[in-house]
């Protein structure tokens, strides 16, 4: 059992994490392994990410006095709480990966929370964008699909200067 000014301690901490984050999500690690939870640590701090474990009731007094209506105790579960200063869909494809590729199939995406624009992403929501495509893999998928146009319209010139070469 926490004293009161560990409590207090852990407030301020969580409240100077939360102001220098943009987003958060949250994920269940029950029965996770020790081992399999470091490995999720070292990869988001490849994003710049941290994986922090609150008590629930604690966060949601340091989120209240952020200024953020976020509850996260309607989740009945252990609640990791993953603080990234990036988009969303930064950190939900890493953790999408991770429990995908973890043997512990009790690991669970519970959501996220956009903090500047003070959104709530559900399981789904969440899930889903982590399952989408790399941002650079978007961005050659939308170059591919603007040039195919024109490399037709060029087949086509092409096609037509060497029909005028034979018939000449």
């Amino acid at each position: 059992m926490l004293t009161k000014s560990q409590k207090l301690q852990q407030i301020n901490e969580s409240k100077e994490a939360l102001k220098q984050s943009r987003t958060l999500a949250f994920v269940d690690f029950s029965g996770t392994t020790v081992e399999d939870m470091k490995k999720l640590r070292r990869s988001l701090l490849s994003v710049g990410a941290k994986l922090k474990v609150f008590k629930k009731k604690l966060l949601r007094i340091a989120l209240k006095e952020n200024g953020v209506d976020f509850n996260p105790e309607q989740f009945d579960l252990q609640v990791g709480t993953i603080l990234a200063k990036g988009d969303i869909s930064e950190i939900a494809g890493l953790i999408y990966k991770f429990s995908k590729e973890i043997k512990n199939k009790n690991f669970k995406i519970l959501g996220g929370y956009d903090l500047a624009e003070k959104n709530f992403f559900d399981s789904a929501a969440t899930t889903r964008i982590g399952q989408l495509p790399s941002r650079e893999v978007l961005l050659g998928q939308l170059v591919g699909m603007l040039a195919s146009p024109m490399k037709m319209f060029l087949y086509v010139l092409d096609q037509k200067s060497k029909q005028t070469v034979e018939n000449k």
